[in-house]
């Protein structure tokens, strides 16, 4: 007799018929592999992507504070707050950006110099996983530097750095992580090699973020350059997670977070379709 297994039965070694697809829906084995993948990468070098990030935005604090003290006073949206308690939440969210930024740009960057892009194309994972791995990593070191900085500057003399309002701290902290990722995920595509992606941290990345409310409120500045503070999608995200630590601030807290949230969207389309295609990824 035949041992051949009846017309439309499958041996029960055999899971899938040849061609049924096995991951039908999302690949959350791969998902979860490819993003502890990118958080233990960082944090096998914590001292440098955590720690050292955490202390030279506590310098900046400490140099802020000792220059103007108690004497310089900032009133932002009608209330006046002493300096140290005005620049402290704008330091803790700066160093998440710059981060999430440095964090996304490095993966897929060292993967194409290196030659160990396939290990990013190749794995069973479709477009939308490997950009929410990535941008999740980013994301995740964003938020651990953020929480080392406030750990630092909650025990910092002088400086109040309670949350008035948690979710609004949460919200802004990863809106931001997640637009810095995504343009970091951008320019890692772009780049062919660092000093590529080195020009976009200084020249575009570091001074919009020094130039968007960070030490200063806006409402001081002349008329040019309040316009240009706010078209600059980082004053926004300063803007609203200063807001979630004093209660008030430089901008509507609403619209600041639809403006962030609209970018966001707008680039996770963008990276999504550069993946998609391969563009400076697959010869």
């Amino acid at each position: 007799m035949s041992s051949q297994p009846p017309l439309g039965e499958i041996p029960s070694a055999i899971r899938n018929a040849p061609g049924e697809p096995v991951i039908r829906n999302v690949n959350w084995g791969g998902l979860k592999t490819l993003y502890v993948k990118e958080v233990r990468r960082f944090f096998k070098v914590q001292l440098q992507t955590v720690w050292a990030p955490a202390i030279t935005t506590l310098l900046f604090l400490v140099i802020f504070t000792v220059a103007n003290g108690a004497r310089s006073p900032v009133r932002v949206g009608g209330e006046t707050v002493a300096f140290a308690d005005f620049v402290a939440p704008g330091l803790i969210v700066m160093g998440m950006l710059q981060n999430a930024f440095a964090n996304a740009s490095f993966s897929l960057l060292v993967g194409k110099i290196q030659g160990t892009i396939v290990d990013y194309l190749q794995p069973p994972l479709s477009t939308a996983e490997l950009l929410a791995a990535l941008t999740g990593g980013a994301v995740t070191r964003a938020f651990c530097v953020g929480a080392t900085v406030w750990l630092a500057m909650s025990l910092w003399p002088g400086v109040h750095v309670m949350p008035r309002h948690p979710l609004a701290v949460l919200w802004f902290g990863l809106l931001g992580a997640v637009f810095l990722s995504l343009a970091g995920v951008l320019t890692s595509i772009w780049a062919e090699k660092f000093d590529h992606a080195a020009a976009v941290t200084n020249f575009v990345i570091a001074p919009l973020t020094l130039l968007s409310g960070t030490f200063y409120s806006v409402d001081h500045l002349a008329p040019a350059f309040r316009a240009f503070s706010h078209v600059n999608p980082f004053f926004y995200v300063i803007s609203g997670f200063r807001y979630g630590f004093l209660g008030t601030a430089d901008s509507p807290v609403l619209l600041g977070s639809a403006v962030i949230l609209a970018i966001d969207v707008v680039l996770a389309l963008l990276c999504y379709r550069l993946l998609k295609s391969g563009w400076k990824l697959k010869s």
